[in-house]
């Protein structure tokens, strides 16, 4: 009895530790958004180089997240994890040093590198860890932190630092809080006991390493979890690139309003991360990801429709931010209740690496291009059409919710295989 109340106390601080941590990892991705009506003006950056930016990370970030969760998955979480915390706070202050557009291109690539596995590694941990009836529950709220600290916390203390300060100081207070996170964790995590069983039996050849990996590949809802990150990141990455432009350019507010409006969203992403999740362990996956997934399209039509209102589009984007809890099904609950814990971090790590690729390098960059051509508008509308998409990969998914299935994850195999 002690020893499983310890457990849960254990449990519950960790799961607060890396809330934290992934709340603070998004907030260094984020900031350099948020500072773009700062930095665009001081670097001489068009919005295509903006959506450049958001790429340099997306696409190191992808690649990194799938082959260093799947290194996670053979040698544990912490030696992967505990390194990228302390890395990417560090050149989050080096982001403040840089002069050129090819610096920051440069330093936003390699923090992406080392950001990826914290994705992958964290989740895979919490769903490891968690009781199977709470994983819906405990992954939602750690992964909510990206809505809390890095959109709703982020916009606001970024360019009211940046205000006051200048840019280059609001990249030096960002990457404050991840250093002493790591400090922590290096004396409170412990390795997941599943993760460690499972990095002793991966010991294995290259042949098996093989087959671990087909074994992801052969899973509908995977492939589904994949098409629908792209849609995911799309909504995501080409939103914060170009919403913040669209407000002070377009709407002409000022950026300080336009830090407040996105915080709003922030605060809304925060509670439908959490929520989304929860409900989907009711209502299930598949019900969850459409309703939600097309409510998160009236963000960008609300910023372009209501935007003179900030108020209005403040309650708005509150009210119908809930891509970041979509992001917990195709991103973690659906993957990893479709195939074997010994492949958590792989079945994590692959969809995040293609909706990163697609939604998270191609798009913004692709919005951007189409911004200079033909508004800032237009960006907008690509955003609205990666939540549509998102919602739509819904239909075809099997439904995992043990709720619903009656078995704990994975679901039974011979509903998921494509043979």
């Amino acid at each position: 009895m002690g020893n499983e109340k310890s457990n849960r106390r254990y449990l519950t601080g960790l799961i607060v530790l890396l809330f934290l941590t992934w709340g603070f990892v998004f907030l260094d991705r984020m900031t350099v958004l948020y500072l773009g009506p700062f930095i665009a003006p001081a670097l001489k950056l068009n919005p295509a180089q903006i959506g450049l930016l958001a790429s340099a990370l997306a696409v190191t970030w992808a690649v990194s997240s799938f082959v260093l969760g799947n290194v996670s998955d053979r040698v544990g979480r912490r030696p992967v994890l505990l390194p990228a915390v302390f890395l990417f706070s560090i050149l989050s202050w080096v982001s403040g040093f840089v002069r050129t557009f090819g610096q920051l291109f440069a330093v936003r690539a390699l923090m992406g590198s080392v950001e990826g596995p914290t994705w992958s590694t964290i989740m895979a941990t919490i769903s490891f860890e968690s009781p199977e009836k709470h994983r819906g529950r405990n992954t939602g709220f750690a992964q909510s932190a990206s809505g809390l600290v890095g959109l709703a916390a982020a916009p606001v203390l970024a360019t009211q630092v940046a205000s006051h300060f200048g840019w280059r100081i609001a990249f030096f207070v960002a990457g404050i809080p991840g250093i002493i996170l790591g400090i922590i964790l290096i004396r409170y995590m412990r390795e997941p006991g599943r993760a460690k069983a499972a990095a002793a039996v991966s010991q294995q050849n290259v042949e098996e390493k093989k087959v671990r990996i087909s074994e992801v590949l052969r899973h509908r809802n995977v492939w589904l979890s994949c098409l629908s990150a792209i849609g995911f990141m799309t909504w995501l990455w080409v939103l914060s690139s170009f919403a913040p432009l669209y407000l002070t350019q377009v709407v002409h507010e000022r950026a300080t309003t336009s830090g407040f409006v996105l915080g709003a969203g922030g605060i809304g992403s925060f509670l439908w991360g959490f929520g989304v999740p929860w409900v989907s362990d009711r209502m299930g996956r598949k019900a969850a990801l459409l309703l939600f997934g097309l409510m998160s399209a009236f963000v960008p039509i609300g910023c372009m429709f209501l935007g003179h209102s900030p108020y209005l589009v403040a309650l708005v984007i509150l009210l119908t931010w809930c891509g970041n809890g979509c992001a917990a099904l195709v991103l973690i609950l659906v993957p990893t209740e479709s195939v074997s814990p010994t492949v958590a971090a792989t079945a994590i790590g692959l969809p995040t690496m293609v909706g990163e690729l697609f939604g998270g390098t191609a798009a913004p960059s692709i919005a951007g291009f189409v911004a200079n051509h033909s508004g800032l508008g237009a960006a907008m509308w690509i955003a609205a059409g990666g939540a549509v998409l998102m919602a739509i990969c819904a239909l075809p998914m099997i439904e995992t919710s043990p709720r619903f299935t009656g078995v704990g994850a994975p679901v039974a195999r011979a509903e998921l295989d494509l043979s």
